[in-house]
């Protein structure tokens, strides 16, 4: 579920680059398209016009298969590096400067400071709790065991650090060209820069909103594949192989992502960045729990053999009828206390008249703490309860490994069985998950 509704707010930005390229070629006519949808849609025409065509685009590119967009994906990475780069270069020019956001000092004090601080630095893991969670979807196709982690230890934070150090940079030194006004949106920058006079008739911005609206195109493009839908796809296959693949998983997600209406979602930037931060109430205890599992539990050794019995309770991964109550509890405990700081929130955000003088309490602050706190007591809950009530077989020889050698060994291999088995792991040093 929620790869769907990640796809969903997708395929809405998506929409935007369409919005923009559109925009940029046809002009007024477009960009001031007449609204016939009420306010109550939280969406307007063009917008939803250029959603379904994105969508559209999108469809088709679901047919490659997982092991064939490398290719691609390099080209959406150059094109996306390529247009942050060179809005970043072209607002500091034209603003002679950083801009005000660069040298303000903080708004806040004391304890407000520091609880900003924290929710800013949860508001953005929780952002990328997803993508943490689902990269094993992709790393599994690594040649190596270790292949992922040059990317996982520095590629992926210096480029979201980076990321987020030019969008710091374009939207200071935007708010001095616009009167103030602080666009953090690189898609809401560049609507708003072809809604202003003068807009139609400047050759250079009609090229420079296009270029950068494919670049954002591009980018949209992969989101959607790499974080979403495949990886969701990859999950339904999992769970129906009989009747589903993994294309079809994908078609599945983008259905669902569009009946969602995603545009709710995103309309606010103060609501966009609490459902943001948001996911980490459901995501960190997940987390918590498979760290803790793999780590701690299992340290570090799996029975691969075992993960593909099905249903079988010989299974090392059976527990009890097919279901691991630990994890459950686990999961459970590490989400509850964070609930009535998430309710909160969202009120702050969808009516903030009513919350201005309303103090945070202590459900909030904890709130702010939800990524962290959800793994940690996940993670110590659910290897406390794996200990005291442990599951049979979670270490040792595979029961179906020994049958499997007893059948080739012949009759009173047993022992010998074993004995191949013990000299395997010593030799491969226990089994290493991708």
């Amino acid at each position: 579920m929620t790869a769907c509704i990640w796809m969903g707010i997708q395929l809405y930005w998506g929409g935007q680059a369409i919005q923009i390229i559109l925009g940029s070629i046809i002009g007024p006519k477009f960009i001031f398209l007449s609204n016939t949808l009420p306010e109550s849609a939280h969406v307007t025409t063009v917008s939803l016009i250029s959603f379904f065509i994105f969508v559209i685009l999108f469809l088709p590119i679901l047919m490659i298969r997982p092991e064939h967009l490398q290719t691609p994906l390099r080209v959406s990475f150059v094109m996306i590096c390529g247009t942050v780069v060179g809005m970043m270069i072209w607002a500091v020019s034209q603003a002679g400067g950083a801009g005000t956001l660069v040298g303000q000092g903080p708004t806040g004090k004391g304890a407000e400071l520091r609880w900003n601080t924290v929710y800013g630095l949860q508001s953005i893991v929780g952002g990328y709790g997803s993508g943490i969670l689902g990269q094993s979807d992709w790393t599994r196709y690594s040649s190596r065991p270790r292949s992922s982690l040059f990317g996982q230890l520095f590629t992926c934070p210096l480029t979201i650090t980076l990321t987020a150090l030019c969008g710091l940079l374009i939207t200071s030194a935007t708010s001095t060209l616009y009167d103030g006004e602080y666009l953090w949106n690189p898609f809401l920058l560049l609507l708003y820069i072809q809604q202003r006079p003068g807009f139609s008739s400047s050759a250079s911005a009609r090229a420079g909103t296009f270029f950068a609206g494919f670049g954002l195109l591009f980018s949209q493009l992969a989101l959607c594949i790499v974080l979403n839908g495949m990886s969701c796809g990859m999950d339904l296959a999992a769970l129906c192989s009989r009747y589903i693949n993994i294309r079809r998983g994908t078609y599945i997600c983008t259905i669902i992502a569009v009946a969602i209406c995603p545009w709710q979602y995103v309309t606010q930037a103060s609501v966009f960045i609490t459902v943001l931060s948001g996911w980490s109430v459901f995501l960190s205890p997940m987390t918590g729990i498979l760290l803790s599992d793999y780590f701690v539990v299992r340290a570090c050794r799996l029975r691969v053999s075992d993960l593909y019995l099905g249903v079988d309770p010989a299974g090392a991964y059976w527990y009890t009828l097919g279901f691991n109550w630990r994890a459950f509890i686990a999961w459970t405990t590490g989400l509850w206390p964070l609930l009535p700081g998430f309710v909160r929130q969202i009120k702050r955000s969808t009516t903030p008249d009513q919350w201005t003088n309303v103090p945070h309490n202590g459900w909030e602050r904890l709130y702010d703490l939800s990524y962290f706190f959800g793994i940690l007591v996940a993670a110590g809950l659910y290897a406390a309860l794996s200990l005291a009530f442990n599951p049979k077989d979670m270490r040792g020889e595979s029961a179906f490994e020994l049958k499997r050698h007893l059948l080739v060994v012949g009759k009173g291999g047993v022992v010998e069985a074993q004995r191949e088995v013990e000299e395997n792991e010593k030799r491969e040093g226990g089994v290493e998950s991708a």
